[in-house]
């Protein structure tokens, strides 16, 4: 069983209030949690009656039971079949000390059944529950509904939601990021800060791209890493007129890339992708960063940090890659459309068309011969959750904005990594994002995670978030 699939389940009860509420509440959320292949850590109907929490002291089993999976349990649901007793919920959560998202559900009455036998009073319990929560400092998070039923599809698109918010806030509260090499030197833009980055649980590791550069140089085209690598490559995208120098070139400084992501258990890279490696190696590392990221290991430009933090939280809400990309320029005079690009980087989820190529603007500087390794690629319609995270460091906080909307396939001829999206209002997001002092890159999801996102970066990791309506 996934250990990202545990959730500790806590059934809520009132003793005045009907047994057969708890039982069936306990064997329905079973179900749900089978059907959707998620793992319940909850009491046994002999370890309390009927599995349920009320008193003090099976409030202290069902800790005890979650401390024993702790490093699996990645959030709680409170089920409420009658009004329960919220002193019995916060209790346990207080003394589990799981620090854990927790969803809060309450069941609906049935107007014709409203009797004592079969009351369950849940709408007014599920209040209570949250009051006490509220003063023990406990965060939770609410379904769409006030009570709904767990056989009800909302409730069950609500759960995997709020899976989705847990898996995006332990990710962040453990991830490592190398910082590989020196930020471009014109680039003010992605300064960050680390201390108020490892206050959250973000921890970078640095390392200087010399270090990268000369252990690749040290390897030859006969070296078995280095072939094994070349075939990856190879693999992974056609090469065009891309030399096979370059491609020597590309596949030793990937073998390295993978050395330093395993030897120092690294989540996500922010790499000096130019001008020193092409003036001094002789390639791009577009390819190699593409590949990471494609296979959930995301990897940003231009040492932009707190980008490749953004990457990753958008792939832990959506279960798919990210694409650090730039506003980049306008779409005609449609004030709702602009074109994303990069030289370019990203997943070739993003990319039907992929090719290795080289980066026709940077080549006017370094030489075109130095910048093979450099994708090309166009992304086409699907659908788009965007986002960026900052540190604002005179504030001393984490911010972040969050939108939603659509790529298109709107007419865009030119070179590298591109798209097209169209987001209602882009004129009022490009005025909050200027007057805000947001980097220009922004991170690209093919997915509708905005509200995940809030939910796990407002309420859970306490950070200032805009979103875009």
């Amino acid at each position: 069983m996934s250990k990202t699939s545990s959730l500790g389940i806590i059934i809520g009860n009132r003793d005045f209030f009907p047994d057969s509420l708890v039982e069936r509440a306990r064997l329905e959320i079973i179900e749900v949690f089978e059907k959707l292949d998620l793992h319940p850590v909850l009491l046994d109907p002999q370890d309390t009656k009927l599995g349920g929490v009320e008193t003090y002291q099976e409030a202290r089993k069902c800790a005890d039971l979650f401390k024993k999976h702790r490093e699996d349990i990645m959030g709680v649901l409170v089920l409420l079949p009658n009004f329960g007793d919220e002193k019995g919920v916060a209790d346990t959560l207080k003394l589990a000390n799981l620090d854990v998202p927790v969803l809060i559900q309450a069941y609906p009455d049935d107007l014709q059944k409203m009797n004592v036998v079969n009351r369950r009073d849940s709408w007014c319990g599920k209040i209570s529950v949250c009051n006490n929560l509220y003063q023990y400092g406990i965060k939770y998070s609410l379904t769409t509904q006030h009570v709904v039923s767990p056989s009800d599809p909302t409730f069950q698109q609500d759960l995997l939601n709020f899976v989705s918010v847990c898996r995006v806030v332990k990710g962040l509260r453990n991830v490592r990021i190398g910082a590989i090499g020196a930020r471009p030197g014109a680039f003010n833009t992605v300064r960050y800060s680390e201390k108020i980055l490892q206050r959250h649980g973000v921890t970078v590791t640095t390392f200087d791209l010399s270090e990268i550069l000369g252990r690749a140089e040290k390897l030859t085209e006969a070296d078995a890493p280095v072939r094994q690598h070349l075939e990856k490559v190879q693999a992974y995208a056609p090469h065009g007129n891309a030399p096979n120098t370059a491609m020597i070139q590309i596949a030793k400084l990937d073998v390295v890339l993978q050395q330093y992501m395993e030897e120092y258990a690294l989540d996500a890279t922010a790499i000096q992708c130019w001008t020193s490696l092409q003036q001094n190696y002789g390639c791009n590392v577009c390819t190699s960063m593409s590949i990471m990221s494609e296979n959930m290991l995301p990897s940003a430009c231009e040492v932009d940090v707190t980008g490749t933090l953004s990457m990753y939280a958008m792939q832990l809400a959506s279960n798919s890659p990210s694409a650090l990309v730039d506003w980049n320029n306008n779409y005609a005079d449609d004030p709702n459309k602009c074109v994303l690009f990069h030289c370019g980087n990203w997943a070739k989820s993003f990319l039907p068309d992929i090719e290795i190529s080289n980066a026709p603007i940077l080549g006017t500087s370094v030489g075109v011969e130095n910048t093979y390794g450099a994708l090309d690629g166009r992304t086409p319609a699907m659908p788009l959750t965007y986002g960026r995270i900052s540190t604002d460091d005179p504030q001393g906080v984490i911010k972040a904005y969050l939108g939603e909307g659509e790529l298109t396939d709107d007419p865009l001829q030119t070179f590298g990594n591109r798209a097209v999206a169209q987001i209602p209002d882009l004129q009022g997001l490009m005025q909050y994002v200027c007057r805000h002092g947001f980097e220009h890159h922004v991170v690209m999801n093919a997915s509708k995670t905005a509200g995940i996102l809030q939910e796990a970066f407002a309420n859970y990791m306490g950070w200032e978030v805009y979103v875009h309506e």
